[in-house]
């Protein structure tokens, strides 16, 4: 198995970076901003913490974050939160815990299929409704559970993206309720990952999450290092339902954490209990990324669909998913691309343009989709990186107005 395509197509821009060249980082899914002030003065104060703690998690972390999900209308007691080292390996031991296979949103992050894989399970690809990325498509779910159970499989779970990565939008809620009835009817575990929630740009949109519909089979996975930019901090927590199952699939999953992390940094997850409890100043700090993803994010799908792509305007989080289908039969006589890892080898080889193919987030080879995050593009230092939050019109801002020109340059020798 590779090493994930969203860290290698990051090292292979920080190559091209090194040997000189101008580069537009669209690879990468890092949230690109600087750490808020309030949080490294939390991390030195309890930077002498050098204890284990609890394999949960602080008691201060997991009191927090059961208050950020009961301000979300969802009733959550701290015996109900579980910390990690990030909420990926939070979404490993949730799948180690629920067992079998499990469906996946088509397209969906790359690391879901490859954790089932390493798990020893199948993934089942259910493709999404376009425009309502992250979650399968309840039309086809049904067929494609029947199938599988038909044939002999052990499909025991499901995945939910909201809003989703690759496509940067969320899905309508009537398509979550049917999702979440077929769940309940086939008895699979829910697995709501919902690490983009606090980044959803219009802040008046009704957010419904799997766990106000099916509150005794969804796990909810999130963390800080998106909203708030601490992905190099590595901290996460999980929401366990309040049932019977919940119970169950708490102590597995607390077993398989004891085994692998022990529990995460005692300094960080203190920090992380004073985010979660979301004061002035940090829910300030998001609302200005959440402003900042959103402008950035659909003027660059602006520029793609200007250039005769297909691709849906994002709802949330820093990501977009457009389709060079339109420009197939150009793009194999001009450059001789028939294939989605064509298409990405070409434009950092020849552009420098970091991008993923849509095969790497479970869609066909020959599909000509595009992953494309936007969240680099706020500047190369932090001095940029701040003026770029605090702007109130950053794509004026002469860095990112570059890489805009750029991109326009770019499609428009690609696609002429």
């Amino acid at each position: 198995m590779p090493v994930s395509a969203t860290l290698a197509v990051n090292e292979a821009i920080r190559a091209k970076r090194e040997s000189g060249k101008y580069v537009l980082p669209l690879g990468f899914g890092e949230a690109g901003l600087p750490v808020h002030r309030s949080l490294t003065d939390r991390l030195s104060r309890y930077a002498g913490r050098n204890g284990y703690g609890s394999v949960a998690g602080v008691p201060q972390l997991r009191e927090a974050a059961a208050g950020y999900w009961s301000r979300r209308d969802l009733r959550t007691e701290p015996s109900q939160v579980i910390a990690g080292p990030g909420s990926k390996p939070l979404l490993y031991a949730a799948l180690m815990a629920v067992g079998g296979d499990v469906v996946l949103p088509q397209p969906s992050w790359v690391s879901y299929g490859a954790q089932v894989e390493m798990l020893g399970a199948t993934p089942l690809y259910v493709p999404t409704i376009p425009g309502d990325g992250g979650v399968p498509d309840p039309q086809r779910l049904k067929d494609y559970l029947d199938h599988a159970r038909t044939i002999g499989r052990d499909v025991r779970a499901m995945v939910m993206t909201l809003p989703d990565n690759p496509t940067g939008t969320l899905a309508a809620p009537e398509i979550i309720h049917r999702a979440c009835d077929i769940a309940r009817e086939y008895d699979l575990v829910i697995i709501a990952d919902e690490i983009y929630r606090d980044l959803v740009f219009d802040a008046g949109r009704a957010y419904v999450s799997p766990a106000d519909i099916a509150p005794e089979r969804t796990i909810i996975t999130t963390g800080l290092s998106k909203s708030l930019a601490l992905g190099g901090w590595r901290i996460g927590v999980a929401r366990v339902p309040d049932s019977a199952l919940g119970d169950e699939l708490r102590e597995r999953m607390l077993t398989i954490a004891s085994e692998i992390w022990s529990s995460p940094s005692a300094p960080v997850q203190h920090a992380a209990a004073y985010a979660y409890t979301e004061p002035a100043e940090l829910r300030d700090h998001i609302a200005d990324s959440r402003r900042l993803h959103a402008t950035v994010a659909r003027a660059v799908a602006g520029h793609f669909g200007a250039a005769g792509a297909e691709v849906a305007v994002p709802d949330g989080g820093f990501y977009l998913y457009p389709d060079l289908a339109p420009y197939r039969s150009h793009l194999e006589a001009k450059w001789s691309v028939k294939t989605g890892a064509d298409l990405s080898e070409l434009l950092l080889d020849r552009y420098a343009v970091g991008v993923l193919p849509g095969s790497a987030f479970g869609d066909g080879i020959k599909e000509l989709k595009l992953r494309v995050a936007t969240s680099q593009l706020y500047g190369q230092t932090d001095a940029q990186r701040e003026a770029a939050l605090r702007s109130a019109y950053p794509l004026m801002l002469p860095w990112i107005a570059k890489a805009l020109d750029r991109l326009d340059e770019v499609l428009k020798d690609l696609t002429r």
